[in-house]
């Protein structure tokens, strides 16, 4: 019979506990909800967001504050000493994403941002002292303290500033002025002893409507920025391609194949061809300094200095003269490498000069040689000057021209590529056509690295003598 009436009676403070704390229970639910969906969209997206990942953590903190204070846990864990403790933590870090959110949305200004990490600090600090100590009045009591005053100054920071109506900080200060007015009214009965039912939720839920606008908002805002990037860059990707030359044209004495691997969605390498006629050509090639959309503009300008030193395209010093004085005091300050070789069948020469580039490679007879004659970089100084060097052209001879993307990619160690090992795909090609023996080198260089950390670009060249 006692058993029976104590099982009737845990029913009934169940059903009690539940019928008191039952709006509770159903906003801690809500708010993890919120949490889950935000975290998760901040997981899922391109480039994390501060703001989705803080109001999550808000969120979650206080959905769960509400499940863990209310009394069906207490009538469940009636001795637990983890529980009161975690309790009181959550109590005391509540402000700490609240406040970073805050910071992130930049509408704390200097004094206010100060007092808002003052509190967070404070919550942090009693958080670590109850995990330790378990619950104290006196913790209680400081934390009070902190958040009146904390929240009195961002309420006079936030009633001050001026700003439009439905900007993002109007929308933030009306939510935090309710959820304000809700903590600071409990906190103040608290500190009286005074007996009344907790109105912080109900406020919670209007400053956390409010951030959930602003962040929704700026989420939208910035996925529209990032759609509108990359459709600018995809428009860059196309009109940087559309620089590139077309194929080699299929010439009796030349074979000519090119591979441009770019870093990012455009780049700074480049490479042209100057045809003289079905005996003789140019290739060059290039490497502007840095990455991205800045280094693409200025290899568009490369293209232009070298369309206009073709007149100068059998004299490869004075080819990278002249590309120099055109390309001097117009790059903001970014460098360019190049190598230019001119290839003339009818004397079975070829002339090569280069400006701060790696070396061309020249396979002959299975022996593979380093030909460099190399000047200052193009765009540094107007002074600069470009001497060539001469060689024979044989039969068979096969000619790599690279940018150093290619003897500079790392593996898992930090160990570069190298010129050896370029050198030794290079003489692994000998068999191949050129077209075959690019996509060799470049395949070697990609399984190389442990991640691409610069553009890749090369040249594979074969003469055949018209003898």
């Amino acid at each position: 019979m006692h058993l029976i009436a104590a099982r009737e009676l845990d029913a009934s403070d169940v059903l009690q506990a539940f019928r008191h704390d039952g709006w509770r229970l159903f906003l801690g639910a809500a708010f993890t909800t919120v949490a889950l969906i935000a975290g998760s969209l901040s997981l899922v997206r391109r480039k994390r967001d501060p703001l989705l990942l803080y109001f999550a953590l808000f969120a979650a903190l206080y959905g769960m504050r509400l499940w863990i204070q209310s009394d069906l846990v207490k009538l469940e864990l009636p001795d637990s000493l983890f529980f009161p403790r975690l309790s009181a933590s959550l109590d005391y870090l509540m402000p700490v994403p609240a406040l970073l959110f805050l910071g992130a949305a930049g509408v704390l200004d200097r004094i206010s941002k100060a007092a808002g990490y003052g509190v967070a600090a404070v919550g942090v600090l009693l958080a670590v002292a109850v995990s330790f100590h378990g619950p104290a009045a006196q913790f209680d009591t400081i934390s009070r303290a902190s958040a009146v005053i904390g929240v009195t100054i961002l309420v006079i920071d936030f009633a001050r500033k001026k700003a439009p109506r439905h900007s993002d900080l109007a929308i933030v200060r009306r939510g935090f002025l309710i959820f304000a007015a809700f903590i600071l009214f409990d906190n103040i009965a608290g500190t009286l002893s005074m007996k009344w039912i907790s109105v912080e939720p109900l406020g919670f839920v209007v400053f956390l409507g409010s951030l959930g606008y602003v962040t929704a908002r700026r989420t939208v805002q910035r996925e529209q920025q990032l759609n509108d990037i990359q459709n600018e860059l995809e428009v860059a990707q196309r009109i940087q391609r559309s620089i590139l030359p077309a194929e080699f044209p299929m010439y009796p004495c030349f074979r000519v194949a090119s591979r441009y691997f770019p870093m990012t969605s455009v780049a700074g390498d480049f490479y042209d061809y100057v045809v003289v006629n079905e005996q003789q050509a140019g290739l060059l090639i290039a490497d502007v300094s840095g990455h991205g959309v800045p280094a693409a503009l200025i290899a568009s300008m490369v293209k232009l200095a070298a369309a206009s030193q073709r007149p100068q395209a059998a004299q490869p010093s004075q080819f990278l003269s002249g590309m120099n004085a055109a390309l001097c005091g117009n790059t903001q300050g970014q460098f360019v490498t190049a190598a230019y070789v001119y290839l003339d069948s009818a004397a079975q020469e070829l002339r090569y000069s280069a400006a701060g580039h790696p070396p061309m490679l020249r396979l002959r007879d299975m022996e593979v040689t380093r030909i460099q004659e190399n000047g200052l970089l193009l765009a540094a100084f107007d002074f600069a000057t470009y001497a060539q060097v001469a060689h024979s052209l044989k039969h068979g001879d096969r000619l790599l021209l690279y940018t150093d993307g290619l003897v500079e990619a790392a593996d898992g160690k930090g160990e570069f590529f190298g010129p050896e090992r370029l050198s030794n795909q290079l003489l692994e090609t000998a068999g191949l056509d050129v077209s075959e023996a690019a996509d060799k080198i470049l395949s070697a260089v990609r399984s190389w690295a442990a991640k691409q950390d610069d553009d890749l670009t090369l040249i594979v060249c074969d003469y055949v003598s018209a003898a």
